[in-house]
Formats: structure tokens, sequence, C-alpha cells
């Protein structure tokens, strides 16, 4: 490599869906495209957010000009308030990209911190050797920007998050004609969304989905909630003119919908909207005059509608003959989470309407139609996949070849890919990861002490303590305490005692000299007490021997 190659690195969002970003760096000068989370599951026990191991930018840190962002979706700016002391410079976005921001900075107390920069829909940054043009895209979040990044040794295209849509209600519709200019001045390669590239035809269009509900909704005769995402203000907007449409009042449920409407507002968005109720008004409502609009639409067992589902939401109550309407799509990995809330309201007798019985929901990302037509539009030689689980990236690639890119590479978190000079090429791995936010600590995902919550939560857990005197004598009983094993049933009590002399039989087996030695004495005991714990419950349990010498 050169010093004036241009450089391409992800680390995260290629080879999932969630927790984006991206870097280009030319002539060692650097600048972040996206910095996002993704969330916890039942691989890291009692995380909720997770973000990506930076430790290579904080190597760069000094030639690191800049956060760029393309949209305010938590996967793609929800983890500068985590990370943001490891980077140290200057966040640009949209007004309603850095409203949002705002707000998740307030509560990090960096509100006062970070130099956030307002950069108008359309217009763009200078950043060192990087002129980056914002291109306004339709998508289900306002002010979503396509990045034209120009550097010396060319234009590259970030187009991750967007889609084609004649209606998108609110905010410009995805313009052909800014694309095809790029076309005709030539790019050296485009980085571009792979959500949907397995699916063919269009994700379909907003006002339609509108037009829908309305009828949807009519149809209901008592109480109605809508599940949506927060962001999805085009989709609020729309549950709010359904409800106005059928002679109904709107409410909010849930504090996340609340800040995102009060920064639409701010931005100018929602401003024929009918108010929205809180929810303490929005209970009094006749049921034939309700809708309501609730977070919750992925299960998250905090949100608004997992506690309404489970009864245990201190305003709002769902009955029998009451509709909820699940206007979202399944992201990968929550069905279970959304089954389990399914359920709950199906017993209570709760009617639920997803995309698979009506239409209720569109993506915000392109289908198949909708790419080979922006390929047609920019006619890119080079394309590499990103947003997108790999399956989805090797559909992306082989339509921008079927569509006349020369070259694409697929690349995964770490990849270090020289764009120019040359053909593109892999040329290094930088070390990636993810990290699990608890409070103010970053928790590495592979380390101990999630290994261990993993251990306790599959298996167990056993820890016994025995007091030795200086002459290696046992003074008083072995204490145990298990975890996740034992119900306090006669049987376990046998169990128990089982292991309590599984204790004393390791102390036991060892020489007089062995028994002053604490190691020794942990190590037996160990030992004994693990095959005892596996001969009564078939598993292998974690075991923690404490030795107490007086």
């Amino acid at each position: 490599m050169t010093d004036r190659s241009l450089e391409f690195l992800t680390l995260g969002g290629t080879g999932e869906v969630g927790m984006n970003l991206a870097l280009y760096g030319y002539d060692g000068k650097w600048i972040m495209v996206d910095c996002g989370v993704t969330f916890g599951d039942e691989f890291a026990p009692g995380i909720d957010v997770i973000v990506p191991d930076i430790a290579f930018v904080e190597e760069i840190r000094k030639d690191l000009l800049g956060i760029v962002l393309t949209h305010a979706h938590e996967d793609h700016y929800g983890a500068i308030p985590y990370l943001w002391r490891r980077l140290g410079c200057p966040v640009f976005g949209t007004p309603f990209a850095c409203g949002l921001l705002r707000r998740k900075l307030e509560e990090a107390e960096l509100d006062r911190v970070v130099p956030l920069n307002e950069v108008p829909c359309g217009g763009g940054v200078n950043l060192g050797p990087f002129q980056i043009d914002f291109i306004p895209v339709a998508h289900s979040i306002p002010e979503t920007q396509a990045l034209a990044i120009r550097t010396p040794a060319g234009i590259v295209l970030h187009a991750t998050d967007w889609k084609l849509d004649d209606g998108p209600l609110i905010g410009p519709r995805t313009n052909p004609a800014a694309f095809q200019a790029l076309g005709r001045e030539g790019v050296v390669a485009m980085m571009c969304d792979s959500t949907n590239a397995m699916t063919p035809g269009r994700a379909g269009s907003e006002a339609a989905v509108r037009e829908s509900l309305i009828e949807v909704i009519g149809r209901c005769k008592r109480r109605v909630a809508v599940a949506c995402f927060a962001s999805n203000v085009a989709r609020l907007e729309t549950v709010a003119m359904a409800a106005r449409a059928n002679g109904r009042e709107i409410g909010l449920v849930g504090r996340s919908l609340w800040n995102v409407t009060t920064v639409a507002r701010d931005c100018g968005y929602l401003q024929d909207c009918p108010q929205f109720l809180n929810e303490y008004d929005a209970g009094f409502l006749p049921p034939e005059r309700t809708v309501l609009a609730v977070t919750g639409s992925q299960g998250e067992a905090r949100a608004a509608l997992a506690r309404i589902a489970a009864d245990d939401h201190p305003e709002i109550v769902l009955e029998a003959g009451d509709t909820v309407i699940f206007s979202s799509r399944e992201i990968p990995g929550n069905e279970k989470a959304i089954g389990r809330v399914q359920n709950m309201l199906a017993r209570a007798g709760v009617k639920i309407v997803t995309a698979d019985d009506e239409f209720v929901h569109v993506s915000g990302h392109p289908r198949r139609d909708e790419l080979v037509e922006m390929y047609g539009w920019v006619k890119p030689p080079l394309v590499i996949p990103i947003h997108g689980e790999r399956r989805m990236q090797d559909a992306n690639a082989a339509l921008a070849r079927e569509c006349g890119a020369r070259q694409t590479v697929i690349v995964e978190n770490g990849d270090r890919v020289r764009l120019h000079p040359g053909p593109a090429e892999i040329v290094g791995q930088e070390q990636v990861g993810r990290f699990g936010v608890e409070g103010s600590r970053l928790l590495p995902l592979g380390g101990e002490v999630l290994k261990a919550r993993r251990r306790l939560s599959y298996a167990g857990m056993a820890v016994a303590t025995v007091v030795v005197d200086e002459r290696g004598r046992l003074r008083g009983e072995p204490r145990l305490s298990v975890s996740g094993l034992l119900d306090g049933t006669d049987e376990d009590a046998g169990l128990h005692e089982d292991a309590l002399g599984a204790i004393r039989d390791g102390f036991e087996r060892l020489s007089p000299r062995a028994r002053r030695d604490d190691d020794a004495v942990e190590e037996s005991v160990r030992r004994e007490l693990r095959r005892a714990l596996r001969r009564a419950t078939g598993r292998r349990t974690p075991v923690e021997i404490h030795v107490v010498r007086v």
C-alpha cells in the first residue's frame, strides 16, 4: 500500500444486521461512518446493549477526523454515548439525528462535552481529504442520508439503509437524478445495503400502508394497540391519521415514543398530526374510541407491550376483544420473544394482527428490483455489500455482477480493504469483537464474567466451604450452597446430603501432609463434589471451593 491508498474497514455491520461501524482511510487520515449498537440475547445474560470493539480506532485516534452519521437508528448511532470518551472526535449528522443523539448524550452527561455538528439534509462537510456530500434517501426514519465521499483517489458511495418509495409521507423520496449524476461522474466503489437482497420485488410504499391501516383499524370494534418501531415517524403519523379517520384518539405508550415525537416536532415534522394523549389519559378513553401506539414490537421484556400483555402496566389494560397490530418486521433472533408476548395476549382473548395477516408494514430496505435500479443509476465498477448477513451479502454481490459491476468483494468485520489504487483487495485484518454495556463498564462478550454467567444459566453452580485447622483437621460440617440445581424436594434433600458426603470424602482421601495444603484440599474436594453432582444430575456443574484455615 502507498500512503495515498484509499481504504475501507468495518468493525460492525457486515456478516450481521446491526452494530454498524465503518471507517474510510486516505493518506493516514480516517473518518468513521456510523457507530451503532446491537442488543443482548440469551448468550449475553444481563446485557441489554452490545457495542463494537474499537481497539483499532483507539490506535488511530489522533488521525480520526470525525464520525459522520447516516441516520438515527440505534444500530447506526447508539454506541456513541458508550464509546465517545475513547474517541474524542466531532460528530456530524442531520438535525433529527443530532436531536435524538443529544438526548442520549444528556443521559450520559456528555451533552456539553461531545462536539455535535448539525448538517442540513442534502448538505455536506469537509474533513481533511474527505469531502462528504449528504444525499437524502427514503427509509423508515426521517432524514436518512447516503454519503458520497469524495477523495483525491475518487468517490465512494456509502449507501446503507435506503429504499425507493414514491410515497414516503415524511421526508423526500430517493432522487434518481442525484445518483445518476454520481454515475456520470464515476465512482470508485459503492457500499450497498444487503438486507433484502434475497427478496424479489420492491419494499412497498409507506403511503399504501396508511391506506391499509385506516381500513384495518376501521374493522376493529374495541380498543386497538399498534406496535411499531418508535423511530418510524411516518408510521406513527400513519397510526394517528388512521385513528382520526375512524373517529378515535391516539395515545403513546412508551418513553422512546415520546422522545422521538418530541424531536420530530422540533424538526418540523408531525405538524398536521393529532395531539398524542399520554398513557394515563388514554387509559380513560372508551375502548371503541382508543388507538394506542406502543413500544415492544420485538418482544422486549421491559417494553410497554410486554408489560401490558403480562397485565403489569400501571395505566393500560388490554381485554378480550381488543386488537394488537404488529406494524413491524420480525427481526431475526427475536422470534421467541415476540411469540411469548403474542401468546400472553392470545390467552387474554386479544386478537393479534401481523404482516402475515394484513398489509400493515413495509420494509425500509431495498428489495432486488430497487437494487437493480440503483445499480443502473450509479454503475459502480466495484460493489461491497454491507448491512446484512453473509447469505444476504452473497445475494447482493451476485446481483451487482449481473447489473454490470466488474468486481465485488465480500467482507467480514475487521477486513481491511484497499479500494485504490488497483483492483480492490483485502490487505489485512484488524481486531474485532463485542462488548456488553453494564453500567459504566464494558464487558467483553468472550470474557470470564459473561462466560461464568452463561455457565450458571446452563448448569447452575455449587459453592462449598470447608474449615480446616492448622493441623489439617476438619472443623465442623462442610457448607454447601447450590444455585439452579436443587428444588428443595425430599429427593433433592438426599442429593444434598450425598454431596456433603462427597466433600468429606474428598478431604479424608488426602494424606495428613496434604491436608495442610490449601490447594490440595481444594482440588480433592472439587473433584469428588463434581463427580457426585454429575452422577445426580447428569450435568457438568461449575464448582467453587473455599478453604478456610483457622
